[in-house]
């Protein structure tokens, strides 16, 4: 079966039309976006890298990776997503392959090609988050880097990242998450050790929903955005 969570694919579908307002519904994302960029830049020289987004959404993410002179390739399975993702690259001149796909299908033709693969904000919202760390893993090339982000499972994310940001706030639409589906750090870590990744780093990410700024720092209390490394090739 597809790890595909049809009423999660849906409740983003239903989104499509307000993914680009970035004062919208879905600004949180926008807000927090220079700092996932920053992040990765960390970690990786973006220019001329081949990177695969999965979980791209309507190309927020793919878009700024694209202007970093990456060769994108991205993928969701939301179609309506696609298309608005399909139409910004139009509108911005930028070079994007983007596929209504999941990441299961994509290692049928392109394991061992990626020099990056982002995944965020995607994890928490797959019926197999094990399934997902191991497709990405297979995507990579030897030496390359798998980005994740996701929330933290706890009290305190429960509470700031849930009751907090969707119905006291407002910052996200209500019923974006569920706190069942949320993975500890170390459990993230955990998946991508069985499938032979190196973790590289965890670190949290803060959110100021009054400055709408968005800063790495630890520990990883709520959201955490993490790096892994798939080992290069003996000599």
């Amino acid at each position: 079966m597809a790890n595909v969570d049809e009423h999660e694919k849906e409740k983003f579908n239903s989104k499509s039309l307000d993914w680009w307002d970035k004062n919208g519904p879905l600004k949180t994302l926008h807000d927090i976006n220079p700092c996932r960029l920053r992040y990765i830049k960390c970690h990786l020289e973006l220019n001329n890298a081949s990177v695969c987004d999965i979980g791209c959404g309507g190309g927020i993410l793919s878009s700024e990776l694209a202007r970093e002179g990456s060769h994108v390739t991205a993928i969701d399975a939301a179609p309506k997503l696609i298309e608005v993702a399909k139409l910004y690259a139009t509108e911005h001149n930028l070079d994007i392959e983007y596929k209504v796909d999941i990441s299961s299908n994509l290692v049928k033709t392109r394991s061992n090609s990626f020099d990056l693969v982002t995944c965020m904000e995607l994890i928490e919202h797959v019926p197999e988050p094990a399934a997902l760390v191991e497709d990405c893993a297979k995507l990579l090339a030897p030496g390359g880097v798998l980005i994740i982000s996701t929330l933290n499972r706890n009290l305190i994310s429960y509470t700031l990242g849930i009751l907090a940001a969707e119905y006291l706030l407002g910052l996200i639409p209500k019923g974006t998450h569920e706190y069942t589906k949320f993975l500890k750090p170390s459990e993230l870590a955990n998946l991508a050790r069985k499938v032979g990744l190196e973790t590289l780093d965890i670190s949290g990410m803060y959110y100021n929903p009054f400055t709408r700024h968005a800063s790495i720092g630890t520990p990883p209390v709520i959201n955490y955005v993490a790096s892994f490394q798939k080992p290069c090739l003996d000599a």
